[in-house]
């Protein structure tokens, strides 16, 4: 009988430890499944994923309390403000810009010095404009950015650009590009003009609004491509603007869809705007993108077939839809980032878009 009953006693206890961790599984797989539909917080201002941050006392560690009290040590004195400013203009973001070549280059003109000059002053309007956008989104969300783990880093939360300041620097950078613009080419002022109000809107409030945020974003592409070639006042083939609109709409997406997949599985902090998208409808966009992209492209590839009587054009069509197949399966891994930074860590996709350039290159120069 003794036997018999701590024979019971130990399966009531095994059932009970059983049951324990089912329930702790069950509470892990529905926090998972919660964060995926974003009902796990969404700060205002939230414009990346970043897991919840663990403290540590590592000055290297950018969500550590010893790192933020050393980009703090320099707020208020003129060497933080002239290190704020700098790293407040992203310079690194301006790569983006380089897509102002694109038209001078599709129109065969990119070896004029003159057309070679405009597409120069509109890659620096819309640096100007770009980084004239950075401050005021910093500014508008500096509270939120200053409750942030990492984002409490950035200059003006941090405290070493004072935001009157900020709002002083981005009137200059915002006033300054429309100026050079409208000395350049009325074209060229339009498109900014409209660049800068679409972007104010976005920080204003249209990034938490579901699909008004993805089109936004891809209208930045867009309007880079247009830029290069109303500061030229060039005019090429509709194929190659919706070759660029659904491109940039086909990234854009996969950084969505990336971003949604990385909450699911980390229970990463999501933008408000992510609520509204699961990763089946993403992956429906980013299908349907690519798919475009695809056909236009093709269609623009037989444009130049029969305006410049080269077959280079049909041939790149090859390494254009392998470099697109190529870049959806970086967006299937939930691993797409910002454009740039999947491109520069693909050597294949690299290798491709070379090989793409130079197609191109002999189908126009040669």
């Amino acid at each position: 009988m003794p036997d018999n009953k701590q024979a019971s006693t130990d399966t009531a206890e095994a059932a009970e430890a059983v049951d324990t961790a089912e329930a702790s599984n069950g509470s892990k797989k529905a926090e998972v499944e919660s964060d995926a539909e974003g009902t796990i917080g969404a700060e205002f201002g939230d414009e990346v994923l970043e897991p919840e941050a663990k403290k540590t006392d590592d000055e290297k560690d950018k969500s550590s309390d010893a790192y933020h009290a050393k980009v703090t040590a320099k707020a208020g004195t003129p060497a933080g403000l002239a290190t704020g400013l700098i790293k407040e203009l992203r310079p690194k973001q301006w790569v983006k810009n380089v897509l102002v070549l694109a038209v001078p280059f599709a129109a065969g003109e990119i070896l004029d010095p003159a057309i070679l000059l405009d597409a120069v002053i509109a890659f620096v309007v819309f640096s100007m404009a770009a980084s004239g956008i950075y401050f005021v989104n910093d500014a508008i969300d500096v509270e939120a950015d200053r409750q942030h783990p990492t984002k409490r880093n950035r200059p003006i939360a941090a405290g070493l650009i004072p935001v009157p300041i900020a709002y002083v620097v981005c009137v200059l950078l915002l006033g300054g590009s429309l100026l050079i613009s409208g000395l350049t080419s009325m074209q060229l002022l339009a498109v900014m003009a409209l660049y800068i109000a679409v972007q104010l809107g976005y920080c204003f409030g249209l990034k938490h609004q579901p699909v008004i945020d993805l089109c936004i974003v891809a209208s930045g592409f867009l309007l880079r491509a247009i830029a290069g070639g109303a500061a030229a006042n060039l005019v090429i083939t509709q194929w190659f603007y919706l070759i660029v609109a659904f491109g940039s709409l086909f990234m854009v997406a996969g950084k969505r869809y990336a971003e949604v997949k990385l909450a699911a599985e980390t229970g990463a902090k999501i933008r408000k705007s992510l609520k509204a998208y699961s990763p089946s409808y993403l992956r429906f966009v980013w299908a349907i993108a690519a798919a475009i992209t695809i056909m236009t492209y093709s269609l623009w590839a037989y444009d130049i077939r029969e305006f410049e009587m080269s077959r280079w054009g049909l041939i790149s069509i090859v390494p254009m839809v392998i470099a697109i197949l190529r870049y959806a399966v970086d967006i299937d891994k939930g691993v797409a980032g910002e454009p740039e930074e999947v491109v520069l860590k693909d050597k294949v996709l690299m290798v491709l878009g070379v090989i793409l350039a130079g197609c191109l290159f002999l189908a126009f120069y040669l």
